[in-house]
């Protein structure tokens, strides 16, 4: 399509309108510049008439007074005032109407000049009538010429308001239309919708306005589309991010509220898993010097893994282990990040928790072993030295058999209560760096290798989160009461204590020797060390068995087994059989955990 100049347009009619009422303004100028003289030629005409009338009495004098009055009328009839009479403007009627009046005037002057009034005055009237004439047709000239400039005026103003109603029209539509519909454009651009329909126009200057708001509607769409899409993002991203957050928020308050032992972590594991979505998830817990602990969320692990992705569990310079996922599809790093630092933290503060109530015991403990070193150690020092005196001081005709029997009975309860005593003191009054169990045995071990020559080897492999601070003084009794009986009875060169967790679960701590056999237990089966032990076991919920290295049997069937043997035998006989068979004490308990493979 051809397009145009909008500007040229407007200019062009504006121009035509200026040249118009220009011409029209000149053409009026004109007229009005030569009908300055009409009324004074009409005058001057009329002037002719009455000299006329005037020169009559002057026809038959002679005299110098009818020259001028002949010079007067005649500069009247030659004035300016009646020279356009003769003019190319002035139409021949008016012309040869002057030229008549001169020429009749000729006639008359000569009448004049031959003083022939009596012709003069016959002629007077023609000449006058002629003179009329003259000026009828200069007053008819002038009303043409108003007649003419009031036409031209009206037929100049018809045209200027014919142009401006076309241009008014013309504008309407080919300019008032378009930018109509280019204001519509943007007010609807302003409302966010930018799929607008533009006018077409032929004019190049509304073209450019409108392919400059076609494009910045393309543009804002196009940028508009952008930050939708970024704030969808944001919007999406701090939707996850706050939904990480309260997930993470309601893992921690799970796993600080409570115990954090396997059926916690193993929960919080199945809620990750389950958040996002992955296909195996596990938790390694490496403590130093200890086996791996396993933790699987449901679905376990499989056996020959593909590539694996780890999040390490540090705090500060300590490694706890790591986080161990399999997923086909992306892993959200972050959150797996931030899983790990939250379980390491739980981890550090259960441990840390673990560490004060245990430190809190060993507190106590201590100062029970002093209330009992104060008390009861003090009293029972005073019956053996009671008992002793009264031994001096009885009277031989009071002694008998009987009397000497409940003596060495009594005596030998104080002794065994005494040095019962001090075993308990001893244990009470361990003291550790660092307050686990597996330093309190070494610190156990280590007073009673002090005293014996057996080597006493501890194989330990139980973690933290399968005990319990409260659990620790009830083990540490019942493997110094059972590693003494060996070290005291068994006549053996090495005992080895083993701490470990079976596949059932349970924890078990075995104390085994290379000694005689089970048979000096039964001397002890009713002695107050074994009865302890049971006792202490229940509180674990758990049992103690006697047994010989490779055959179990339960303390309470001790005595009836022994029975059975023959009297004569020694209890502390050096035969190769009992030698090779040794003893072996186990503590069996139920973990506060779950089973797990490391």
């Amino acid at each position: 399509m051809k397009r145009g100049s909008l500007t040229s347009k407007i200019l062009g009619l504006m121009l035509v309108l200026i040249l118009l009422s220009s011409s029209l303004a000149i053409f009026a100028i004109i007229n009005l510049s030569y009908s300055l003289g009409d009324a004074k030629a009409i005058n001057a005409s009329g002037s002719l008439r009455m000299q006329s009338y005037r020169l009559m009495f002057y026809a038959n004098s002679g005299s110098d007074a009818a020259q001028e009055k002949i010079a007067e009328f005649e500069n009247t009839l030659h004035s300016e005032a009646l020279q356009p009479s003769t003019g190319w403007l002035s139409p021949k009627k008016l012309a040869d109407q002057y030229q008549l009046v001169i020429d009749k005037w000729l006639v008359m002057k000569y009448y004049i000049e031959q003083e022939n009034s009596r012709d003069y005055a016959a002629s007077l009237k023609d000449f006058v009538d002629t003179i009329d004439l003259l000026v009828l047709e200069m007053e008819h000239h002038a009303a043409f010429k108003l007649r003419l400039l009031a036409a031209s005026q009206i037929f100049g103003l018809g045209l200027m308001l014919a142009i401006a109603f076309l241009a008014v029209r013309f504008t309407k539509r080919k300019v008032v239309v378009p930018l109509q519909q280019l204001m519509e454009s943007a007010n609807t651009i302003s409302k966010g919708n930018f799929e607008i329909e533009m006018p077409e126009t032929e004019y190049i200057e509304l073209t450019a306005l409108t392919h400059a708001l076609q494009k910045t509607a393309r543009e804002l769409a196009t940028l508009y589309g952008n930050l939708e899409s970024q704030v969808a993002e944001k919007t999406l991203a701090l939707t996850r991010a706050n939904n990480e957050l309260a997930f993470l928020y309601d893992n921690l308050l799970t796993l600080n509220a409570n115990k954090l032992d396997y059926k916690a972590l193993r929960a919080a594991l199945n809620q990750l898993k389950d958040y996002e979505s992955i296909d195996y998830l596990r938790l390694i817990i490496q403590y130093p010097e200890q086996e791996l602990e396993v933790v699987e969320a449901d679905g376990g692990w499989p056996e020959d893994p593909p590539n694996s992705t780890r999040f390490p569990l540090q705090f500060e310079q300590a490694d706890l282990g790591y986080l161990e996922l399999i997923s086909a599809q992306d892993t959200n790093t972050p959150l797996f990040k931030n899983f790990a630092i939250m379980l390491t933290r739980s981890i550090v503060i259960h441990n840390a928790t673990e560490q004060r109530q245990q430190l809190a015991l060993m507190e106590e403990r201590g100062v029970i072993a002093r209330e009992l070193h104060d008390s009861l150690g003090q009293v029972l020092s005073f019956l053996k030295i009671q008992i002793s005196l009264l031994r001096k001081n009885l009277d031989h005709s009071c002694r008998s058999p009987a009397i000497e029997g409940q003596l060495t009975e009594i005596n030998e309860g104080v002794s065994t209560a005494y040095v019962q005593l001090r075993e308990l003191l001893s244990t009470f009054r361990l003291t550790i760096k660092e307050p686990n169990l597996k330093n309190a045995m070494e610190a156990m071990l280590e007073q009673l290798r002090a005293n014996t020559d057996i080597k006493i080897h501890l194989d330990y492999k139980l973690s933290p989160q399968w005990l319990e601070a409260k659990q620790h003084i009830h083990i540490l009794q019942i493997t110094r009461e059972a590693t003494l009986n060996a070290i005291k009875h068994a006549n053996a060169s090495q005992i080895n204590i083993r701490c470990y967790k079976d596949d059932n679960g349970m924890v078990n701590i075995s104390v085994s020797d290379n000694g005689i056999g089970i048979g000096y237990l039964k001397e002890r089966d009713q002695h107050f060390g074994i009865g302890i032990m049971h006792e202490r076991a229940s509180k674990l919920a758990g049992t103690v068995v006697f047994s010989s290295n490779d055959t179990h049997t339960n303390s309470k069937g001790i005595t009836e087994q022994l029975d059975q043997e023959q009297p004569d035998v020694p209890l502390a006989s050096n035969n190769k059989s009992n030698l090779s068979q040794g003893t072996k004490v186990t503590l069996i308990f139920p973990s506060q955990q779950e089973p797990t493979h490391g």
